[in-house]
């Protein structure tokens, strides 16, 4: 219960807490105050000390825990609680609250007064929710395994554009880089520069983009040996942003944003570590939680009425191996998994933010989720990432519990060092921008409007992918439509190209690309649900096709004319399901019916046309 002042200070200088030392509950949660605040606070038992002090009643001491500050301040109850944690850094949020926002004094002495009431039961439930032995938790070990493994995902990603990104935006590519600066270069002025921030504004040429690649690589390499962490960083994020913008159509996937935004906390938590250890915790919540808010928002009733997984293991853009077996499992198996998943998307991120123990079980949660995902679907490193920020869910002492003894004394020294009081705030005022902005993005998707400045700030910050909205799947794809491209020297005999891992020849495996992101032929997936006439990097991919460009044609598994390019080139509109059990006995894994022309038998001026 809240106390008016009283001229009493203690002895030592120092604030004390006053606690029952017979209150299992108040032992534990004493010890716990006691490494948060080191020597600023002394803690006594009132069986001790409540003669010193005949001014404070001994049913007040047996009732609530007593605050005396060395500035003769006295508090009880909840208004103590939140007064000891303001001696503890970054603690000091809660006394803010208690004293500013409406309604939450009342409500935190009311959940005091019915924890003090019931000490029992309170400290099973402390037990229960942070262990027996609940230390502040530390995230040395923790930052330092997410930076190293963050590394490799960002390897991964540029490496997996480094080895297409010729064939996709450079001079010979289907939509080459320079033409984009080009052709903005005079029409977009010098708000290009804000609107599409890149380095390839000032050189556009293959060599550049090749170096913006595998320099990316290196800057990677050296994350996970953890040189230089607070340079490689922000380079990196600087160059794949380049990539993001650079890339066009085939740069509009939410793994990339997901990697930058992630690449931008990564960034402060090298700073502050705990500031963005939170942060990307929002991020994993934000990620997790829209993804199955949108399902439900869509209204689309395969989700409704959890048949979706009936159709996703078909349908998705790369299935792996594994999918074919999946899309067999029993109807109602099918329907308990999806009511599964939706359980995971939208309860277990709110765990996030639980206490520790239910923090760890949400992390298990999305960690099945993904892996079962992973097993089933050629996601490049989505499903990596999302798996990786479920590290941030653990402390220090949860890894030390089961990563080798070795392996978890590692990190010992690897602290950042503690900012000043100037850059403490400025990160502060950071942390608050980034979540005012994600908030309104979610607000947006919710359909609420947010105030006005929020959505200019939102706006402002846009262009640099440091907050981003998210949301998979919202509508499920029902049917799977393939597109065929089949060339001919006459007219009359045509052969297919095959791509390198979407599906094509109806005898050939599923393949496993994970952590590659083929980009191609994810494109070729999203240009079977839309009017090709709006696709012109498909007309512009034809083209390449006709004239047989070396550089594009590296980007398909196979060339039926690698020799002389082909006079003639079509694609065709397939109808595309999983082969019967017994088919697949016979080596088929697909079976396809022809819906008709995706596009007409075009030659190479009138693909030049066509654009």
């Amino acid at each position: 219960m809240p106390a008016g002042s009283a001229s009493v200070t203690a002895p030592d200088r120092r604030a004390l807490l006053i606690y029952d030392g017979d209150c299992r509950f108040c032992d534990y949660w004493v010890r716990y105050w006691q490494l948060l605040t080191g020597e600023q606070i002394s803690y006594r038992p009132f069986q001790q000390v409540a003669a010193q002090h005949p001014q404070i009643a001994p049913a007040d001491f047996e009732h609530a825990i007593q605050y005396l500050g060395a500035d003769g301040q006295r508090a009880a109850g909840a208004e103590a609680s939140f007064l000891i944690l303001s001696h503890a850094p970054g603690k000091g949020i809660w006394l803010w609250l208690y004293r500013t926002l409406p309604g939450f004094a009342p409500l935190s002495e009311w959940a005091y007064r019915i924890a003090a009431a019931h000490r029992g039961g309170a400290y099973r439930i402390s037990l229960w929710l942070w262990g027996r032995n609940h230390r502040p938790p530390q995230y040395t070990l923790t930052a330092f395994l997410f930076l190293r493994l963050f590394g490799l995902i960002y390897l991964c990603a540029f490496v997996s554009f480094a080895v297409q990104a010729q064939g996709l935006i450079g001079s010979h590519g289907i939509l080459p880089v320079a033409d984009l600066v080009s052709t903005l270069n005079h029409s977009a002025g010098a708000e290009r520069f804000r609107q599409l921030p890149m380095v390839f504004w000032l050189n556009s040429s293959d060599r550049a983009l090749d170096a913006v690649c595998w320099g990316g690589a290196v800057l990677a390499l050296l994350l996970v040996c953890n040189v230089l962490p607070r340079l490689c960083l922000p380079l990196l994020f600087l160059l794949y942003l380049s990539l993001l913008n650079a890339g066009q159509e085939f740069m509009t996937y939410q793994w990339d944003v997901f990697l930058l935004e992630a690449g931008f906390l990564a960034l402060v938590m090298t700073f502050a570590r705990t500031t963005g250890v939170w942060l990307l915790r929002w991020l994993l919540f934000r990620f997790l939680f829209m993804s199955g808010m949108v399902k439900l928002l869509s209204g689309d009733a395969n989700w409704w009425n959890l048949s979706a997984l009936a159709y996703h293991f078909v349908t998705q853009p790369l299935p792996t191996p594994l999918a074919w077996y999946a899309a067999q499992l029993p109807a109602a198996l099918l329907r308990v998994a999806t009511g599964c998943m939706l359980v995971i998307e939208l309860l277990l991120p709110l765990l996030i933010f639980a206490p520790r123990r239910l923090r760890f079980a949400a992390a298990w949660g999305i960690l099945l989720l993904q892996t079962c995902i992973l097993l089933t679907g050629n996601y490049n490193w989505f499903n990596l990432q999302t798996m990786l920020l479920c590290l941030l869910l653990f402390d220090d002492a949860a890894l030390r519990r089961i990563l080798p003894a070795r392996l978890g004394r590692w990190p010992g020294s690897d602290a950042p060092r503690t900012p000043s009081r100037a850059g403490r705030v400025a990160l502060g005022v950071l942390a608050m921008l980034l979540v005012v902005c994600s908030l309104t993005q979610m607000a947006e998707r919710f359909g609420t409007q947010p105030p006005a400045a929020a959505e200019r700030l939102l706006a402002w910050v846009e262009p640099l992918h440091v907050v981003s909205g998210y949301g998979l799947f919202a509508v499920m794809t029902t049917e799977r439509d393939e597109i065929v491209i089949e060339g001919s020297s006459d007219g009359i005999s045509w052969s297919a190209y095959e791509f390198r891992y979407k599906p094509g020849d109806l005898g050939r495996r599923p393949p496993w690309n994970i952590p590659h992101q083929p980009r191609l032929d994810w494109q070729m997936w999203f240009a079977a649900l839309e009017d090709p006439r709006r696709l012109r990097w498909f007309w512009r991919f034809l083209q390449k096709i006709l004239e047989n460009d070396p550089v594009v044609m590296g980007l398909l598994q196979s060339n039926p004319f690698p020799h002389q390019p082909p006079t003639y080139v079509r694609a065709l509109f397939y109808a595309y399901t999983y082969s019967q059990p017994q088919q697949k006995a016979q080596g088929l894994w697909w079976q396809r019916r022809l819906l008709g022309s995706y596009t007409p038998v075009v030659q190479l001026q009138r693909a030049d046309t066509a654009q």
